[in-house]
């Protein structure tokens, strides 16, 4: 790519992840209504925490009121830390018996009681005809629009489950957006976004469908430490132009935890790239110049793509891996200004221009500017990582750099 597209590609990089994560949006309140042809009190029955069909989406175990203030504590589903449902406490106001209520999160076992300080929500029901009119109200201080966007799909989810419910009695989980086929769909649309950064002809289209498959598999390797971790979920979200992101299902449980899902991501393909540059070697000495060229390019992107996410960004699994193996701020500066350092060398290595390099390095500090303050504190704190533990993520993480980075080295050598 041309500098110009390269400094077009990371402009809009930046300008969306500020845009996504960071720009200071104030108090919001974002509303989502519908009508539903049910009788209002069956649906109050079903929206309302304490009411008899609370548990119609499994979401609430159980509920009860402790006091005559409106305070309530109820269990969910969702896994806590520990693997136990996540405990609620919360206190309800401006109940009217079958048409309105608000509730105001207390605190609760898996987030800092700081996250629900702004946040409250709201249920109105009005008939209407012969149906119901259900207004659902979510409040709180956001930074960033992709948390307010996220609310605002999952309302509307939750309206369309609502009146399935109702409906049938039958309640269906998850829905099209994290569906198998619809990711893939995603990934598609994201190589095609991708394609004229890279030039509109087939040499391109590869590139953008290689740059692609390599953020699969670095996903794909998250996935594989969370498993291992113990969530017995886990999934792949792909993001077009951004990438993808995979999540677990739970809260983190431990630094060591922490350390090693971000470590994997890199650590997976960390396997690959050695047989991907075989591969190559083997076709080209077979005479498959086209595949050996190919091949070359996988193993370059996938190390250059994997190396990059391993630059101690504060939201990169460098960053991340660093944070918890380092005892102490003097030591994480050093780790994180020898981890950038050896970054830039290999790119000096590899025959990147000094004014590109320098750039790159700005860039990263201004995502690491962008990204620290997006972070969700736990309530309590995480489990500390025994110094055996320790050493060995740090040896891990210079194995996994050391690899990539010969890995970008061999691969500037063929293509360049």
């Amino acid at each position: 790519m041309s500098p110009i597209v390269t400094a077009t590609l990371v402009a809009s990089n930046l300008g969306l992840i500020f845009l996504l994560m960071t720009v200071p949006l104030g108090l919001r309140t974002v509303r989502v209504s519908r009508v539903i042809a049910v009788n209002r009190q069956r649906l109050w029955q079903a929206l309302w925490p304490l009411g008899s069909d609370a548990g119609w989406s499994g979401e609430i175990l159980s509920a009860e009121l402790l006091d005559g203030q409106g305070v309530s504590r109820i269990m969910l589903s969702w896994e806590g830390r520990d693997g136990k449902p996540i405990e609620r406490r919360a206190r309800f106001e401006d109940v009217v018996e079958g048409s309105r209520f608000s509730m105001r999160v207390l605190e609760d076992t898996a987030l800092d009681a700081s996250f629900w300080k702004d946040y409250r929500e709201t249920a109105e029901l009005i008939s209407e005809g012969s149906g119901t009119r259900v207004t659902l109200g979510r409040t709180d201080r956001y930074r960033g629009v992709a948390f307010l966007v996220f609310r605002y799909f999952a309302m509307r989810r939750e309206l369309s489950k609502l009146e399935r419910w109702a409906m049938t009695g039958q309640y269906r989980k998850g829905g099209w957006f994290e569906h198998p086929l619809s990711q893939v769909g995603f990934a598609v649309l994201s190589a095609l976004i991708l394609w004229p950064f890279f030039g509109l002809h087939l040499g391109g289209l590869a590139l953008a469908a290689i740059l692609t498959s390599v953020v699969a598999l670095h996903e794909l390797g998250h996935m594989a430490a969370f498993r291992l971790m113990g969530h017995r979920k886990a999934r792949m979200i792909f993001i077009p132009l951004l990438g993808g992101i995979a999540i677990g299902g739970r809260p983190y449980n431990s630094r060591f935890e922490v350390a090693f899902v971000a470590l994997m991501g890199a650590g997976f393909s960390a396997f690959l790239v050695p047989i991907v540059i075989a591969a190559s070697a083997l076709a080209g000495s077979e005479g498959h110049k086209g595949a050996a060229a190919l091949l070359a390019a996988l193993a370059g992107c996938a190390a250059l793509f994997n190396i990059a996410n391993l630059v101690p960004v504060w939201k990169f699994d460098g960053g991340q891996v660093l944070r918890q193996i380092c005892p102490g701020p003097v030591a994480l500066a050093l780790a994180s200004f020898f981890l950038l350092s050896a970054f830039l060398a290999v790119g000096w290595r590899a025959g990147f221009s000094s004014g590109f390099l320098l750039a790159t390095g700005a860039v990263f500090s201004i995502l690491s500017l962008l990204t620290m303050s997006s972070g969700v504190k736990p309530r309590y704190e995480l489990k500390p990582i025994r110094t055996v533990d320790r050493f060995a993520i740090a040896g891990a993480l210079l194995a996994v750099f050391v690899i990539h980075g010969c890995g970008v080295l061999w691969a500037s050598a063929q293509l360049l």
